[in-house]
């Protein structure tokens, strides 16, 4: 038989009163999340969880979110009930926005079919109804569940959007691997972000958690791959095109085109090379 070792286990006990809050589970967390997307696009049905009762389904999704927030009932500004009827009073607006983001990856990807493609398979439109979801619930003033739901997100996509995070309609993420939206950042509408974009701060420090520390993003604004735009103060201007690979942290003028310059050299290989490239680092 183990012989416990009471010594640590008194000091996880003692650890425990130190908790400020109780979670609900990730499993449960994401449980909700995705039955939701079915309720609110039923392009896809796994067996288990398919209902052709839509109020059924509403209503236990209802239920479910209550459930979430049992946990953190302590740390409510009100009643679990109160907070999911206000959440679920809002869904028609939340879902309004979903179709837009749907329909502004449809109208700039020539490789989408069509709306169920993008809502059954596209990782940046699923990052962002998370989003969207989790932004609402912070909006109520629910702690720690916002932030649950968009990292469960983003650890499916790799796209790691902050529920905090201010964004207009019609918000376009394409591939979208390795996109980081921070806390503060302010993006407007018809926004177009590719694979690897960052929206961060220039530095971090505790001090600065109630201040602006990520980028302002105006409306019609292109951000290409991998660029970098740092900064509270930082503003892109309306209908600029940020390059791929651009590191900026500060400001540009409406109609900007910021881009990177480097020089991609080509010769033709003797055949007296002893190797086929030479790696310089």
């Amino acid at each position: 038989m183990l012989v416990a070792n009471t010594s640590f286990l008194d000091h996880l006990q003692a650890q425990r009163s130190q908790y400020r809050y109780k979670l609900p589970s990730r499993p449960d967390a994401g449980r909700f999340i995705d039955q939701l997307m079915r309720l609110l696009f039923p392009v896809t049905q796994d067996c288990q969880s398919a209902s052709q009762h839509i109020e059924e389904t509403y209503q236990k999704l209802h239920q479910q979110l209550i459930c979430l927030f049992q946990p953190l009932s302590a740390t409510l500004p009100t009643n679990p009930e109160t907070i999911a009827d206000k959440f679920f009073e809002q869904l028609p607006v939340i879902y309004d926005k979903l179709f837009l983001d749907a329909h502004a990856i449809v109208d700039n990807d020539p490789a989408a079919v069509g709306v169920e493609e993008v809502v059954a398979v596209y990782p940046g439109f699923y990052t962002i109804a998370v989003y969207r979801i989790a932004h609402e619930l912070l909006g109520l003033n629910v702690p720690l569940l916002p932030r649950m739901l968009t990292e469960y997100a983003h650890g499916l996509t790799g796209i790691d959007i902050h529920p905090g995070a201010q964004i207009g309609r019609s918000f376009f993420i394409d591939h979208g691997t390795g996109v980081v939206i921070g806390e503060t950042t302010v993006i407007g509408n018809n926004v177009k972000v590719y694979q690897g974009v960052t929206l961060g701060a220039t530095h971090v420090a505790k001090s600065m958690a109630q201040k602006k520390r990520h980028p302002t993003i105006e409306d019609n604004v292109v951000i290409y791959a991998n660029a970098t735009i740092l900064g509270g103060r930082t503003v892109v201007g309306h209908d600029s095109v940020i390059g791929g690979n651009v590191w900026l942290t500060s400001s540009v003028e409406p109609y900007s085109l910021v881009y990177n310059q480097h020089q991609t050299e080509v010769r033709l290989k003797s055949l007296d090379d002893a190797e086929p490239i030479n790696f310089v680092i």
